[in-house]
């Protein structure tokens, strides 16, 4: 747990400190919420501030709020870390909060990353937030539905912070070059350079004010002057960050994104999705199997060689793994995205598993049954089987389905692609049943 002073001395501060926003009017971004009228905004502005959640991507404010609420507010600003946050020390500090309280003094306790705490450590703040004793405001990356215990979750309002766009960051780059705690000299750069940087930051306003002070940094200096050229840039931002965790929930939302544009047809939007994966670092092989089993939910018998396709790409990234198989893989969400779809075959599967839960375990008919005892023969196990091949139409009057399930019916074919033969077959062997009854 650290108190932090909101007016300490920032000399030797990253840019982003220096120039980091201290009231609503200076925060850049976040319109949907802090714009004129917009419920956040009047909660600060009214002082009726509850506890709450910020929930958004890397650099898009949520410390920076978290400030200027405390500074609106003219409440004690408590910020704790995951790392030395025992749980001593939180109902300690908790503790003299709840004094603080008894003499009017409001306390806010900003916890970042609240997403790495406990269970134990997030449910030492749950009694004071019930009590009103603290304001808590956490802060996370992650879905705070998974990431941020039920109980604290319900007695917090949670805000979604989006991504910045590349219009909020240029004005950011553009405040802090104006602010007169950014640069001691005197920086010219152009306007198509700074949306360089606004671009290259992803949405993060804390990467962009990083960039800019490494360009400048990096600059042709000419006295009190610096300036900062495209050439300067190059080497700053050629790589970029791809915003992508393997194991939280936009590991979940790009794959949903990728299914769901190869099953809606859309082969630019799939490759794009193929490749954020591929880009952040996504293995291989977990994008081969989803493309293997999109293969039978999605496709089905509309193009039996779908399935041949995803197999041979998930062997080929087997053999080669990245980046070498980026392009098998490209080649296989293509070719799916252009097949065409049914789902004949999973509603039929979804189907038939719906009779097993909800029906009795059926018994197999008699007919179907193999005997290879004599006891079992004694019991009827195999009498009256007919074996298809034996008849010219490779078809018998056999019934194979439990008693009380006659009738049912699971697969019921598309006439998208080659299903449409599939549909003809299955008709042909329903009228042969009734004429051969």
């Amino acid at each position: 747990m650290e108190q932090e002073s909101l007016f300490a001395s920032q000399q030797k501060s990253p840019l982003a400190s220096r120039v980091r926003p201290r009231t609503l009017d200076q925060f850049v971004g976040q319109t949907h919420l802090l714009g004129t009228g917009k419920i956040l905004r009047e909660l600060i502005e009214n002082d009726q501030v509850s506890s709450m959640i910020f929930w958004g991507p890397p650099g898009v404010g949520k410390t920076t709020l978290a400030e200027i609420i405390a500074r609106q507010t003219k409440a004690k600003f408590l910020s704790f870390s995951a790392v030395d946050s025992s749980i001593s020390k939180i109902k300690k500090i908790m503790h003299q909060a709840e004094s603080d309280r008894e003499i009017g003094e409001e306390t806010i306790v900003f916890v970042d990353e609240i997403h790495r705490f406990n269970k134990a450590q997030q449910d030492a703040f749950l009694p004071y937030v019930e009590r009103g004793s603290i304001i808590l405001i956490g802060a996370t990356t992650e879905n705070p539905s998974f990431e941020v215990n039920s109980a604290l979750l319900s007695r917090c309002k949670v805000f979604v912070l989006k991504a910045l766009e590349t219009s909020d960051i240029t004005q950011l780059l553009t405040n802090a070059l104006q602010n007169p705690d950014g640069f001691k000299a005197d920086v010219k750069i152009g306007s198509d350079e700074l949306r360089a940087i606004a671009e290259f930051a992803n949405g993060d306003a804390r990467n962009a004010l990083n960039t800019l002070e490494m360009a400048v940094l990096n600059g042709d200096k000419q006295g009190d002057q610096i300036t900062v050229t495209m050439d300067d840039l190059k080497q700053l931002i050629s790589q970029k960050f791809v915003l992508y965790d393997k194991s939280g929930e936009e590991h979940y939302n790009i794959i949903s994104a990728l299914h769901k544009s190869m099953r809606n047809s859309d082969v630019d939007a799939a490759i794009y999705w193929l490749s954020r994966m591929l880009e952040g670092g996504e293995d291989p092989l977990y994008i081969a199997r989803r493309l293997v089993r999109f293969a039978s939910e999605d496709i089905g018998l509309a193009d039996t060689n779908a399935l041949n396709v995803t197999i041979n790409v998930f062997q080929a990234c087997q053999f080669l793994g990245m980046p070498e198989c980026d392009v098998h893989l490209t080649e296989a969400v293509t070719y799916l995205s252009l097949a065409p779809k049914s789902n004949a075959i999973y509603k039929a599967r979804q189907a038939a598993k719906k009779d097993v839960k909800e029906t009795r375990d059926e018994p197999v008919p008699l007919q179907i049954r193999n005997a290879p005892t004599k006891l079992m023969k004694d019991l009827d196990y195999g009498k009256d089987y007919q074996y298809a091949h034996d008849t010219e139409a490779k078809l018998t009057n056999m019934q194979t389905m439990p008693d009380d399930l006659q009738g049912h019916v699971y697969y019921e074919p598309t006439e998208q692609g080659r299903e449409g033969r599939f549909k003809q077959r299955l008709a042909y062997i329903k009228q042969w049943h009734q004429e051969h009854q």
